[in-house]
């Protein structure tokens, strides 16, 4: 072998470890902003309330009503779960499990929880596994948190009794997951979900928004992160998929989504509609951004999923 050729072989060697290397550090950036459990500087996450905000008396309410601790073990690990109950003026068995989105906490909630508490419902307001006050260190996309939300329903029916009405209600990540946890199998006191802005699977969302914040293609950087994810946190981001999910539901589903969405893109809630094998309804409130349907259009928003419950709920 001659000097020079030797000398480009050394060289593309060099070059290939260089690339290498800074893929994987690049997929290990992108698995701690996406997978791993913390604070998101992409997500909002302030509580701090503002009184031009049209949701601001349910918000400042939720922050003063009193509320009931619960607790729960994550399935399938030893993490403990913690939610808040507020049960409803008049006793019932209608609970609603509110869901929240990716990044958030069960604080956020405060708007939807006042709503189904007007509506007469008990809610139940839990912690998603690694974020909030619930231990963990992943965020799934609704993949194990499905499966958690489901062993929430059913200490709703243990504590509630055969007789318990159950709704599963999700925004964004949240919503999501209530479509995940509709593939699964349910107690029958599990009547009815609703999601709100949630996406089709964490794959398409994930690669959607790494074109949409950084510009940044699909391959190799997407699926490399899935890799990282399935060594580090036990799955791929294909696995987290509420398309699939609806496919397999035969209970009743409303389907929210804002229409000047641009976090979860409008479009895939056509998709997750379309795909529902169960009685379904579809509210797309026109110039509402990402999981702002309901400040944007509160008497619609309350007058559709009161209709909506009043079919399911008895």
């Amino acid at each position: 072998m001659s000097k020079r050729l030797k000398g480009w072989l050394i060289a593309l060697v060099v070059l290939v470890v260089l690339v290498g290397g800074g893929l994987v550090g690049a997929s290990l950036y992108f698995y701690n902003m996406t997978v791993a459990s913390g604070k998101k500087a992409f997500v909002a996450t302030s509580t701090k309330l503002k009184r031009r905000d049209p949701l601001y008396d349910a918000k400042k309410w939720y922050q003063t009503v009193p509320k009931q601790r619960w607790t729960e073990k994550a399935a399938g690990a030893n993490l403990k779960l913690v939610a808040d109950y507020v049960p409803a003026a008049k006793t019932t068995k209608k609970t609603v499990v509110l869901v929240h989105g990716f990044g958030s906490d069960k604080e956020a909630m405060g708007g939807y929880v006042a709503m189904f508490h007007k509506l007469g419902y008990n809610t139940l307001i839990p912690d998603t596994r690694g974020q909030g006050q619930s231990q963990g260190k992943v965020i799934s996309y609704g993949y194990y948190e499905s499966k958690d939300y489901l062993k929430w329903v059913n200490q709703v029916i243990a504590k509630q009794g055969q007789q318990s009405q159950v709704v599963l209600f999700g925004v964004s990540m949240g919503g999501a997951t209530t479509m995940m946890t509709s593939g699964l199998k349910t107690p029958s006191q599990l009547k009815a979900y609703i999601e709100d802005c949630g996406y089709t699977d964490a794959q398409s969302e994930i690669t959607y928004q790494a074109k949409q914040m950084y510009n940044i293609p699909y391959w190799p950087l997407v699926p490399m992160t899935s890799t990282v994810a399935r060594l580090k946190a036990g799955f791929h981001f294909k696995d987290a998929n509420a398309l699939a999910a609806v496919k397999r539901n035969h209970k009743p589903m409303l389907f929210i989504h804002g229409g000047a969405d641009t976090f979860v893109p409008t479009r895939m809630v056509y998709q997750v509609y379309r795909a529902d094998a169960g009685p379904k309804e579809l509210l797309v409130v026109p110039g509402a951004k990402h999981a702002a349907a309901l400040s944007h259009a509160p008497a619609l928003y309350t007058k559709t999923v009161k209709a909506y419950l009043a079919k399911y709920i008895h």
